[in-house]
This record gives C-alpha cells, sequence and structure tokens, in this order.
C-alpha cells in the first residue's frame, strides 16, 4: 500500500439515541424539546466511516485524516471530548444547527466549500467519507451532493468494506437490492464512499491519542466558521412522534403455524 490518502470525513452530531426526543414549533421552524441540554453523540452512520478512514490511514503510511463536522460549537466541543480518543484526525469544524430539519443540500454546500478551503488538499489522493445514511439528516443525498460538488463522480453508497489492491485500485463492497452485496473496482482517488456498517469494531479509548487530537479541536472550534442555514422553501405540514401501538394476547397450546396465521393477519389490517 504505498499510496498516502488524504481522507476527509464528513461526520454530523445528533442526539444520544436513548433520550425521547420531542418535536416543538419554534420560531424558526420545527426544532426539537430542549434540543441544547440533550447529550450528543456522533452520527452512528459517520462513526463508521471515522473508524474506516482511521485504519485506511493506519495503514498507508503519510496518509491523514481530517474531520469535518457542522454543529453548534458547544455541542462539538462535547463530543469531540469522547471521539478524539478514539482516532487521530485534524478536525475543521463549521458552528450552525445540527437539525434534522436542516435542508440536505445546503448541509451539502456547506460542506463542500469548508473541504476546499483545507490547505494543500490534493485530489489525487483524496478519499471523502461519509454516512451513507444519518440518524437526523436522513435524506441519504447529502453526501452524494457534496461528492458533486466537489467534482467526484466515482462515489459508491452502503459501503462495508474497502479494500485497496497492490496496484493502488480500490476493491469496495456496496450493499443493493434484496440483502446482497457488489464488488466495484475503482482506479483510485478522487472517490466518495457513503460508509453502511463497515466491518471494524469500535476502537478503545486511548487518553495519548485524545490529548494529542484536543490540542487542535480546541483552536478549531474557536475558529469556527459560523454558517447560517436558511432553510428557504422548506416548509412542514407537521411534526409528531410516531405513534405507540402495543396489542398483547396470551394464548396456550397454539400450534407455530397457528400463530403465524394469526400474525399475518393482524398486520393485513
Amino acid at each position: 500500500m504505498s499510496t498516502a490518502y488524504q481522507i476527509v470525513v464528513c461526520a454530523g452530531i445528533v442526539p444520544d439515541p436513548l433520550q425521547t426526543l420531542e418535536p416543538v414549533a419554534s420560531p424558526t421552524g420545527p426544532a426539537l424539546k430542549n434540543e441544547m441540554m440533550l447529550p450528543a453523540v456522533l452520527d452512528p452512520w459517520a462513526s463508521h466511516a471515522l473508524y474506516e478512514a482511521a485504519n485506511l490511514a493506519k495503514n498507508a503510511p503519510g496518509s491523514k485524516v481530517w474531520l469535518v463536522s457542522l454543529g453548534p460549537k458547544a455541542k462539538l466541543q462535547q463530543v469531540m471530548m469522547t471521539v478524539a480518543q478514539r482516532v487521530p484526525f485534524e478536525l475543521v469544524a463549521l458552528d450552525g444547527p445540527a437539525s434534522g430539519f436542516t435542508e440536505a443540500a445546503e448541509v451539502a454546500a456547506a460542506l463542500a466549500e469548508v473541504i476546499q478551503t483545507i490547505p494543500g488538499l490534493d485530489r489525487s489522493r483524496l478519499l471523502v467519507f461519509g454516512g451513507w445514511e444519518s440518524a437526523s439528516r436522513g435524506a441519504g443525498a447529502t453526501m452524494q451532493m457534496v461528492g458533486e460538488r466537489l467534482g467526484i463522480v466515482d462515489q459508491f453508497q452502503g459501503v462495508d468494506e474497502l479494500k485497496v489492491n497492490p496496484d493502488g485500485s480500490l476493491d469496495i463492497l456496496e450493499r443493493i437490492e434484496g440483502g446482497k452485496h457488489q464488488v466495484s473496482k475503482c482506479v483510485g482517488p478522487p472517490a466518495l464512499l457513503g460508509w453502511a456498517t463497515g466491518n471494524l469494531p469500535e476502537p478503545k479509548n486511548n487518553p495519548q491519542v485524545g490529548m494529542t487530537n484536543m490540542r487542535a479541536v480546541m483552536p478549531a472550534l474557536q475558529k469556527a466558521k459560523a454558517v447560517k442555514l436558511a432553510g428557504e422553501g422548506l416548509t412542514f405540514a407537521s411534526v409528531t412522534l410516531p405513534k405507540q401501538m402495543r396489542e398483547t394476547k396470551v394464548v396456550k397450546d397454539k400450534l407455530p403455524d397457528e400463530i403465524a396465521a394469526e400474525i399475518v393477519e393482524w398486520i393485513k389490517k
């Protein structure tokens, strides 16, 4: 593996999934109740992208990872205190809303613009990673639009595995319909990969990595560019929590086929 890659990971922050989320109407549109009080985490989809990027950089000497994130500075600082201990990266922060009610096209434009300002970026070595989906901006379109704005035409979505061949080409395992995978081949960078789950475990905390990262994270947060997402033309007819329904029935001495048939009938209703 002779190529030294420049890997840019786009990752947002989301409320901790263990929290109860309640949508409310605010003066600027839909929002989450007490959103700024909710503990936040790095988007789970983007986390896989970050860990895969760090693993690739570790196995390709000379490679570097940037983490580009759009969110409120206070929340970014809270999340970085944990994420920074996982893997080495350089943070590029944008101070703006992290709500799931933002428009994907505006988010993509802001991310692409700041990526282009990274000093010394070499397109011949550039790989852009991100989540195939998102726990907040689940449109499944943000990364595609980031790639288009950067002029990257080799895009792969639903990626579970990346293998670098001796000739520098990339074998990419992508999810397709029917629970199947396809293996795509890319001659090399620049390329964009939207990651699904990957196949790497979550890295253990490393205080030394955390201390090294935080030396650069705090200055990056202090000089984070403020981004305002206008959401022009975007309206919501209503925003409500999904309805919960539970019907319990206790029956003894019933055959599995009969139980299955009854469940099917209940679903059809």
